[in-house]
């Protein structure tokens, strides 16, 4: 297809209508932009779905080998004019021809690419060819060229040396991710008319003040010939300009807007999410953006224990309640704006506050962080590098990380939603990983250093106005040791309870100031289970249940854990709901203790939120987006009033804690019960307190050999107004311990008189764990819960998802004794 170019467009998309080739002219489909190689492939049959049962490394010919995108316009504007072809989100390397003439090379999926195309664009029919280079190829290429070995986490990634690539780390395969190596563009392609220069990036920095905010806008640009323009914006509706005198090269500009009164951006919990329009204009190229305007500051202070860590926004300490993102499709294809806005949609609806976008991944499209904006979820953005060692000591390497790094900060300036830049994950503790880094430390942490710094240089030079931390997991600036296990500074990952297979007790020995990953596996539905396998493949250990488990040992460990905390399961389906019982009880034990640390403890991002392709793994969204029991716990754990009970094993008692983590002190009610097998109730007395916001408090102790093996403490909370409402249980020994009796459960669905679906739940005994409905589409108001004889349980429909997989029956479940 020939797409018209008018003469009066100063910036028009090519996105549209091209096709794409294997370089020897063996397959040839239509290509969309955004899009990837797979996917295209797989949208005109050429391939089989790469995510069905072992189907993975059949598809390697497609990273082996190199690729032609071509698309055909016609221009009818005036060729003496300037013209740029500009490329975003290019994966990997590639060469880029106009007319069959080369104007430029792409060698990082995480930079901008803008290629003088006027010496070659004609009047009437043109062509812009894209060739990608093999990834796979390459890669092993300039690792043979490096003058020494740069390890990569050879356990994790199935495709050697992409650590030598800037392009997502996971590409190559990681302990939840499949090894594609996808090739594609996934931002746009355009042709844009300029004047007398280009406007690149454009920087958002804000100082607040007593009486109002200030914005300094600064435009970087390259100009080709001397001149004076109009540097204008329009900030809400005002328009502010100032005239700007430029020079042939590379500069800058800069202007001023006041704004009084702002309406200040919150995270989600603690206010409004003001967001304010603003278009920047500079000889006719335009920049438009929502902006929202707020403090950031990272509170590092030296106290008793050590050294603080916790976000403070606009002045007011937040405890930071979230999780880990990963890509939201391993095929870049499929990671729309729709699927996106699905899953940040169900972090908010678990009171998360804050998502951690992972080093090993991308920076995220433009609309993400809009999104995260919208929705109040403040971002802990890694630059992309993670668990590898790196070759910083290339200088072409380094350089192009260099121009990565400006791109990314300047644009991400714009966004609300940023609230930290950290250096990596992870690449502090990967010098101790590998042999030759353990032989010649000084040479890898010199190398490791080179690369740190260049980043925080960057955001230092960039002036901007949201904090650097310098890796994660870290004690601090300069610190290069093990900042896994020192719970007294910095953010920490504390992996012993999954990879080391200790008991959940465990997350109770450490008192992190922020622990930044942390997570337990479980299977995903069987909903999601029979989207990849024949019948004949769902067992735990069967050959193509291994391919979808990419940690080694992991579906052993789930079923260990199963068998060290509940009786084994009867068959298949029953092992996968408990395994998610499992995944959430080990979250649940985690931040609830942490969160009764407040505010040595400042917040909790567990890993990992999403998925990437159909997979056992550390998620609460299984692929598609459906929540795992641990999303519905999260609703729970992540409440922002929580009670919780914890043991003391010095006393040998059981503590309450009450968490306020709302912007005003909370008043409540709170109501203990020890509850029988049986379903007989004894009340342990009421207490009303009042819950600051910048402290845990406890509430009273409890003695816990009233327990024996036959009941458990049941806790319920609300206010006066019962706006807020709790529940929460203790259990003092493992589930395998207790005789359940067998529950008889009865679900009734009706609509109410506004129209809104609810379901009721009786039951004539103790049930635990019920869950209705699980792995649909439908989303509820609570899963996963304690269902007592005597106190129905009504659900509402919190939200009705779209999904690809077929529609299954409801069903109730329970914990079976």
């Amino acid at each position: 297809m020939t797409q018209q170019i008018s003469t009066i467009d100063a910036e028009q998309s090519l996105d549209d209508g091209w096709t794409l080739s294997k370089a020897d002219n063996t397959v040839s489909v239509p290509f969309a932009i955004p899009g990837d190689v797979h996917s295209a492939l797989l949208a005109e049959k050429e391939i089989t779905d790469p995510y069905w049962r072992d189907t993975e490394q059949s598809l390697d010919w497609i990273h082996q080998s190199e690729w032609i995108a071509r698309k055909t316009f016609d221009f009818k504007g005036d060729l003496s004019e300037r013209h740029v072809l500009t490329l975003e989100g290019v994966d990997c390397h590639a060469l880029v021809f106009l007319n069959d003439a080369q104007i430029g090379r792409c060698e990082s999926t995480f930079l901008r690419y803008d290629f003088d195309a006027g010496p070659h664009l004609v009047a009437g029919e043109n062509q812009v060819t894209v060739l990608f280079l093999s990834n796979s190829k390459l890669a092993h290429a300039l690792e043979e060229k490096f003058p020494f070995p740069v390890p990569y986490i050879h356990w994790n990634c199935r495709i050697p040396h992409y650590n030598f690539l800037r392009k997502p780390q996971c590409h190559a395969g990681w302990d939840w991710n499949i090894a594609l190596s996808p090739i594609g563009i996934y931002g746009s392609v355009k042709l844009r008319r300029l004047n007398k220069l280009r406007l690149d990036d454009l920087k958002v920095s804000q100082s607040h003040h007593e009486d109002g905010v200030t914005l300094l806008l600064t435009v970087h640009y390259e100009a080709f010939e001397p001149g004076e323009f109009t540097l204008a914006a329009n900030f809400d509706g005002r328009v502010i300009s100032d005239l700007i005198t430029v020079w042939p090269g590379r500069g800058q500009a800069t202007l001023e807007i006041r704004v009084d009164a702002p309406r200040l951006w919150w995270p989600a919990g603690h206010g409004e999410q003001a967001l304010y329009d603003l278009s920047v204009m500079l000889d006719g190229q335009t920049r438009t953006h929502r902006i929202g305007l707020r403090t950031v500051e990272l509170v590092t202070d030296r106290d008793e224990v050590g050294h603080r860590f916790a976000f403070r926004i606009n002045g007011r300490e937040i405890f930071a309640r979230g999780a880990n993102w990963i890509p939201a499709d391993a095929l870049p294809a499929r990671a729309t704006p729709e699927a996106t806005r699905d899953l940040l949609t169900s972090a908010v609806e678990a009171n998360m506050n804050m998502i951690r976008v992972w080093g090993g991944g991308q920076y995220e499209a433009p609309w993400f962080y809009d999104l995260c904006s919208e929705l109040g979820l403040m971002v802990w953005q890694d630059f992309m590098f993670a668990c590898n060692l790196y070759p910083a000591a290339n200088s072409h390497w380094l350089d192009l990380v260099r121009a990565e790094a400006r791109q990314q900060v300047r644009a991400a300036s714009c966004y609300p939603c940023i609230t930290l830049w950290c250096g990596d994950n992870e690449l502090v503790g990967a010098i101790s990983w590998f042999d030759e880094s353990k032989k010649d430390r000084d040479r890898y942490l010199a190398m490791y250093d080179r690369l740190n710094f260049a980043l925080q240089e960057i955001v230092s030079e960039e002036k901007l106005d949201v904090p650097f931390w310098p890796s994660s997991p870290s004690r601090g600036p300069l610190d290069f040791g093990d900042g896994w296990h020192d719970d007294t500074a910095g953010d920490m990952h504390f992996w012993d309870v999954w990879h080391s297979a200790k008991d959940f007790e465990h997350y109770r020995t450490v008192r992190p100031r922020f622990c930044s990953e942390f997570g337990f596996q479980s299977l995903p539905s069987i909903r999601v289970i029979e989207s990849f396998t024949e019948p004949e493949d769902r067992n735990i250990s069967s050959p193509v249940m291994d391919v979808h488990q990419r940690n080694e040992g992991g579906n052993s460990r789930i079923v260990e854990t199963i068998a060290r905390y509940f009786r084994f399961p009867d068959g298949f389906d029953d092992m996968a709901y408990l395994s998610q019982i499992s995944q959430a009880m080990a979250m649940k034990t985690a931040i609830e203790f942490w969160r009764s640390n407040k505010p040595r403890c400042m917040g909790t991002l567990y890993w990992q939120l999403n998925d990437t392709w159909p997979v056992a793994s550390w998620s609460s969204l299984e692929y598609g987006g459906g929540w795992k029991l641990t999303q519905y716990f999260a609703r729970r754990f992540f409440a922002p009033v929580l009670v919780t009970a914890q043991p003391d094993t010095e006393s040998g008692k059981v503590k309450l804690f009450a968490v306020n983590d709302s912007p005003e002190s909370v008043a409540i009610t709170i109501q203990l019960e020890r509850i029988s097998l049986s379903g007989a109730l004894e009340s342990l007395g009421d207490f009303d307190v009042t819950i600051p916001v910048d402290r845990a408090i406890t509430v009273t102790e409890i003695d816990s050999g009233i327990f024996g093996e036959d009941s458990f403490l049941h806790i319920t909370w609300q206010n006066e107004d019962q706006f807020i409402f709790g529940e929460n249980d203790y259990w003092p020994l493992p589930f395998k311990n207790y005789r359940l009796e067998k529950p008889k459960i009865t679900a009734k669905e009706r609509t109410n008189a506004l129209g809104n679906v609810e379901i009721r739940l009786e039951t004539n005994k103790p049930a635990f764990f019920v869950t209705y409905h699980h792995g649909g589409d439908r989303l509820f108001s609570d899963n996963g819960f304690t269902l007592l004889p005597g106190r129905p349980k009504r659900l509402t429909i919190l939200r009705q998802r779209r999904s690809h997989l077929p529609a299954i029956k409801a069903e109730i479940r329970h914990l079976k004794g």
